[in-house]
């Protein structure tokens, strides 16, 4: 039993680095194209929306931010009283186009 238990736990984490192989190729993929998108003027930068958006959430910590490359949305991420808010932003124009959360 001991020794199933050793091989099952050695194949795991073999798979482990397989597994999470696409998800980094895919975050290094948004940010190429979010880093050629504000290279060429269609995309504004993360600081840019960052400034517009954080200074409005009063009394919420600032957690992170997501970036969709399809559709050139930023998510920032932020809590508050503990509920998770996103705000959903334009790339391109920097209006706030969603939110969800208090």
């Amino acid at each position: 039993m001991r020794r199933m238990m050793t091989m099952f736990s050695a194949l795991l984490l073999m798979a482990a680095p397989t597994a999470a192989a696409p998800v980094l190729d895919q975050r290094r993929s948004d940010q190429a194209t979010a880093y050629a998108a504000r290279r060429d003027g269609r995309l504004l930068g993360l600081r840019e929306i960052e400034r517009g958006v954080v200074p409005t959430m009063r009394g919420a910590q600032y957690i992170g931010v997501d970036f969709d490359s399809g559709t050139g949305v930023y998510t920032l991420k932020f809590l508050r009283d503990g509920v998770v808010i996103w705000v959903d932003v334009d790339g391109r124009s920097g209006q706030v186009i969603g939110r969800t959360g208090r």
